[in-house]
């Protein structure tokens, strides 16, 4: 009697060799660092550095002029000037990493809420009408209004802050999740399916690789809108990280240091959606492989 082959069969004919990917790797690696995309980047930021210029001139033109009190709006050289001396005494960079470890913190448990419920909603009719409701109505309520509740049933600190972030960070991550998941073409699943692909094989090898872009993009506006989150959790639960700096240089009328926290604010979200644009690509590059 013939045996019968246990191994599986190949994905290419034997009459043809596996394609050579190394070739073409190599030059797209290329391409990622190359001259002229390094020059195209430099003259993508060349119209947001000409506003950021013109804006404070505009400024400085209007506190040097003396049509607005001091106290109320600085000139951008007092800004520059209180914001270098928090930095190098420690005063911005321990608040930063409060804020820095309440908005992770926060992400990272909205995040783990998020992308399952999402690919349950896109994926179980049951689920969807469940939640969706709740969902939208959710959005009504202000952070601002859940933030004197959170911190009776949590205490003081890091707790009810982690948990404010999770909340606004919560619906892009669910949205962008299942619209992603319903995005997916329906021929290739039903192939997989008819090829025997379970649920765990489906997920794995074509939903998630298929849906990831528009997983992460919804990751990336989650994580920045996590710093909002800490910010709005600070002013009204604590005095630690950047809303309570906000609030110390509030009570002192110290418009100068306000500026300097906001502009704090401002690098740190936007450092932490570099970041997550840069791992976003790296991942994507990675699954395309």
């Amino acid at each position: 009697m013939a045996q019968l082959s246990t191994s599986p069969p190949s994905l290419y004919p034997s009459s043809s060799p596996p394609p050579d990917t190394t070739s073409e790797e190599q030059p797209r690696a290329r391409q990622l660092i190359s001259p002229r995309a390094i020059f195209r980047l430099v003259g993508d930021l060349v119209p947001a550095v000409v506003l950021g210029l013109l804006v404070l001139a505009i400024w400085q033109l209007v506190t040097a002029s003396g049509a607005v009190a001091q106290y109320l709006l600085p000139a951008p050289a007092d800004v520059l000037r209180t914001f270098w001396r928090s930095l190098t005494n420690g005063l911005l960079i321990s608040y930063t990493l409060a804020t820095l470890e309440e908005s992770l913190a926060g992400f990272a448990l909205g995040a783990c809420v998020a992308l399952p419920l999402g690919y349950g909603i896109a994926r179980s009719r049951l689920i969807s009408r469940s939640a969706e409701p709740y969902l939208a109505a959710s959005q009504a309520i202000p952070a601002v209004a859940l933030a004197p509740l959170l911190s009776l049933w949590l205490g003081y600190d890091l707790p009810p802050i982690a948990v404010l972030c999770a909340l606004i960070v919560f619906f892009p991550s669910v949205v962008n999740t299942a619209l992603s998941v319903r995005l997916l073409d329906r021929e290739i699943l039903d192939a997989a399916r008819t090829d025997g692909a379970g649920w765990w094989a489906l997920l794995q090898h074509i939903e998630l690789p298929l849906a990831l872009p528009g997983i992460l993009a919804g990751l990336r506006t989650s994580l920045t809108l996590s710093i909002t989150g800490a910010v709005v959790g600070e002013f009204v639960v604590s005095d630690r990280g950047l809303g309570g700096l906000l609030n110390i240089a509030r009570g002192q009328f110290d418009s100068a240091l306000v500026f300097a926290t906001l502009l704090m604010l401002a690098l740190l979200a936007t450092t932490l959606y570099l970041l997550a644009r840069l791992i976003e690509q790296r991942v994507i590059y990675l699954e395309e492989r």
